[in-house]
């Protein structure tokens, strides 16, 4: 298979074989809080399409911290706690965030839509020409689990 995406970390690596099935600006608060950024530029993977070359060394967590027992996990390196990826406990899909997890942030494709955007925060809707949803893309469909 050829690599398209390389992330994580010294001691972990992060390996994505094949392009996105989901590529948006993210508006949501989970990701707000997770990351500490306004916005965050987030990649879905079909599950089988990210591998790493150390599971052993993955300290999981919740990715919601207000949702515990939801399907995310945010997956830290045991060793330095570089955030690696999100992991999907349904095996549906692994998550990238390019700028946050030690991937080249240039050779992913441009995010496609905005996601997750609340009319009701007070900040102005984004006009840089890409469709703004309040969550996901309209037609996207999340793969069969595991």
């Amino acid at each position: 298979m050829t690599t398209h995406y390389e992330g994580g970390c010294a001691h972990v690596h992060v390996t994505a074989t094949a392009e996105p099935i989901d590529n948006h600006v993210c508006h949501c608060n989970v990701c707000k809080n997770v990351t500490g950024q306004q916005t965050t530029h987030v990649a879905f993977f079909n599950h089988s399409d990210i591998e790493v070359d150390h599971p052993e060394k993955i300290a999981r967590q919740p990715f919601n911290a207000d949702n515990p027992d939801g399907p995310l996990e945010l997956c830290t390196c045991s060793e330095c706690g570089a955030p690696l990826m999100l992991d999907d406990k349904q095996g549906r899909i692994r998550v990238a965030v390019p700028n946050v997890m030690g991937y080249d942030t240039g050779a992913f494709p441009d995010a496609t839509y905005h996601a997750f955007y609340d009319s009701s925060k007070p900040y102005p809707k984004p006009d840089d020409g890409r469709p703004v949803h309040e969550g996901l893309r309209p037609d996207f469909t999340w793969p069969a689990g595991a």
